[in-house]
């Protein structure tokens, strides 16, 4: 059976969310006509034991305010929710089951994850459960060929699709706020009143 819905899901810290990713979320969903772009927060990433992150209520309320005049953008909790170390096969499942049979899912990556991708936890089952939809990056060079060699299961699996270079990053932007620098414009106006209502990123 053909699937009549596409769902892709974009997972990230998203401390803060900023309009980095949401350009490419919305370039993204216009090139596969997606129904709807998922945030997808996430809740103690394997990969990053150390990071510290903002409390799981100030990024969920950030991604509300950033996404709240666009329908075809959602959030997932599933991660937060979930006790212990977040893995995306595992997540996958879950909102595979969540969406039901009619659904395709796309997993949103950039290209520098692609090429790490090989040493993820359980990469085979992430391509059999989603389609990786790859943003490409200028400046990062990877081997489809060599993924594909690691991790067969991505063979015909992975959709590579240009987007512009967009220099902002949450981890910069944390930055600037400790510092007192400028950032309104790298996040929605929502966005950066609530950093600053909330006092967040200052020691």
């Amino acid at each position: 059976m053909t699937a009549s819905r596409k769902l892709a899901i974009f997972g990230g810290t998203f401390d803060p969310v900023h309009i980095g990713h949401l350009i490419i979320a919305e370039i993204m969903r216009h090139h596969l006509g997606l129904e709807q772009v998922i945030f997808l927060p996430a809740g103690r990433p394997p990969h990053k034991p150390d990071q510290v992150l903002s409390s799981d209520n100030d990024r969920l309320e950030m991604l509300r305010l950033a996404i709240a005049d666009t329908p075809s953008f959602t959030i997932s909790t599933v991660d937060i929710d979930r006790p212990g170390a977040s893995y995306t096969a595992d997540t996958l499942l879950t909102l595979q089951q969540q969406a039901g049979t009619d659904c395709e899912l796309f997993f949103l990556m950039g290209q520098d994850s692609l090429r790490d991708f090989p040493t993820w936890h359980r990469p085979d089952l992430i391509a059999q459960r989603a389609r990786l939809l790859v943003a490409l990056r200028p400046g990062v060079t990877v081997s489809l060929a060599d993924v594909e060699r690691a991790v067969p299961e991505t063979t015909g699996r992975v959709e590579l699709v240009p987007v512009p270079l967009i220099g902002v990053s949450s981890s910069e932007i944390r930055r600037s706020v400790r510092s007192g620098g400028p950032y309104r414009y790298q996040v929605l106006p929502s966005v950066a009143d609530y950093i600053t209502q909330h006092d967040l990123y200052r020691e």
